[in-house]
């Protein structure tokens, strides 16, 4: 029997992180449609909302630090499948008391802060083991690949979430999603950390802490931009948290038309990742940072509003300017921060750029009864146009080139020089950051968002279960 032949870089990690982020993507891009149309279908309005999507990124700002610094002291799969069974225990009580019509507000918000909970571990752990997972060289096209098979699910499960929120209701789309953090903590639980070495006894945590902070604030690029990312995920969290929904209740018809604009935002960072998966920017962050302009159309499509072809259009094209931003960034935070403090400096990332998430979805719907929806939506898309024009002023940001080998300090994947061997055999990428991305500056996911994330800055900035901007789960 001949087996397919797979790059040299593809190890056994890379490929057990894809396959669950493709599970956990095929559920969230629905779940995140489901929990608001939840809220609307027990009765509530545009702060209830709100409300609820406070309650998921609270947690998330909070424990984002504690959860980096537990990422880099123990197993990092161990973390990250104890994080997914908190999920899918949370989105398993959520869907049953929507399908009972016994969910109530306050249920709800208990809920939706267990997952922001769980993301506020998981994030920061998976950030280090997916960049643990390759070495310098192929690092872009490895994240871009990624990327691309995650938001490839991610197309498939918003359109398929819109349309069984119109024929069946959120409730079991919340329950598909449960079982899809079930699949995927259970293939993070093979994952292969012996690569990582030992850390050596000495400081605690609020030790760790202040190292990962060091590191943070050393570096202009990387401070600035999770400073930037903390207004756009603020303000593009609450547009498609909050305001996309009831745009689409009040002027598009349901839920099926915002699932539909969704996966063509799918599809732009499908076209994006496949784009970066060739394309190798010398100046890393200056076309990032370009591309994060485009983050401000949908907030304008939203605020016209502009029909489903066209709220459509604007989220395609600023799913491919993310894609871009998501891939630049997640390679250069593998470029230039050592192996061992990678999980500390994205907690850093994921809490500055999430920071503000609560406050602003917890306003919007205030926001709304003052100013109006159109008004504070074209706010948002300026403030976007503002925050990203000053970033640019950095010189770091304009200047910060790719190398080809990782900074020093960094620890090669395993089955590269000085790695380990990689479990069963299978050798760990070998060739070769916001949100991470990671914005994720989700999550964006990244992606930090969102964010990815996703890198730092958190990548892409729908809330979803595991955090306000997409990037990998």
């Amino acid at each position: 029997m001949i087996r397919p032949r797979t790059p040299g870089w593809v190890g056994r990690n890379y490929l057990l992180l894809t396959a669950a982020a493709i599970v956990t993507n095929l559920g969230t891009h629905g779940a995140l449609i489901a929990a608001a149309f939840a809220v609307i279908q027990s009765g509530g309005d545009g702060g209830d909302v709100g409300l609820v999507a406070m309650a998921r990124t609270l947690p998330l700002v909070l424990f984002l630090l504690v959860g980096g610094a537990i990422a880099d002291r123990v197993p990092r799969h161990r973390v990250m499948v104890a994080a997914n069974a908190l999920n899918c225990a949370s989105q398993a009580v959520f869907a049953a008391l929507v399908l009972t019509g016994e969910a109530r507000l306050w249920h709800m918000m208990l809920l939706t802060a267990l997952c922001g909970t769980g993301q506020a571990f998981f994030s920061p752990a998976a950030e280090g083991m997916l960049m643990s997972s390759v070495d310098g060289e192929q690092a872009g096209r490895a994240f871009a690949l990624f990327r691309m098979a995650m938001n490839g699910a991610g197309i498939g499960g918003a359109a398929l979430g819109g349309a069984l929120i119109a024929a069946f209701g959120p409730g079991w789309v919340l329950a598909i999603d449960a079982a899809a953090f079930a699949v995927a903590g259970a293939l993070r639980a093979f994952l292969d950390v012996r690569h990582v070495p030992e850390r050596a006894p000495g400081g605690g945590l609020l030790a760790d802490l202040r190292e990962g902070w060091d590191e943070f604030v050393g570096r202009p690029w990387l401070w600035s931009i999770v400073a930037q990312f903390a207004v756009v995920v603020a303000l593009v969290g609450a547009a498609e948290s909050v305001y996309g929904p009831l745009v689409a209740r009040d002027e598009l018809g349901g839920a099926r038309p915002w699932g539909l604009a969704l996966a063509a935002f799918g599809v732009g960072t499908l076209c994006g990742a496949v784009l970066m998966a060739r394309w190798k920017p010398r100046r890393m962050l200056l076309v990032g940072t370009l591309c994060v302009f485009p983050i401000a159309l949908p907030s304008a499509a939203l605020a016209v509003p502009l029909d489903v072809v066209g709220l459509s259009t604007a989220m395609f094209v600023s799913g491919v300017a993310i894609e871009v931003f998501g891939v630049s960034w997640m390679t250069t935070l593998h470029q230039e921060i050592p192996e061992e403090k990678l999980s500390r400096v994205s907690a850093y990332d994921w809490f500055g750029s999430t920071a503000m998430l609560p406050l602003s979805t917890a306003l919007a719907g205030p926001a709304e009864s003052v100013f109006g929806r159109s008004n504070a939506l074209w706010g948002s898309a300026a403030l976007i146009v503002v925050v990203t024009a000053l970033v640019l002023l950095v010189p770091d940001v304009r200047n910060l080139t790719r190398r080809t080998k990782p900074v020093s300090g960094a620890v090669p994947a395993a089955g590269t020089a000085g790695g380990g061997p990689a479990g069963g055999g299978a050798a760990e990428p070998a060739g070769g950051a916001a949100g991470a991305t990671v914005p994720d500056a989700a999550g964006a996911a990244g992606p930090a968002p969102g964010h990815a994330a996703g890198g730092g800055a958190a990548v892409v900035v729908s809330a979803d279960a595991e955090g306000p901007v997409r990037r990998h789960r």
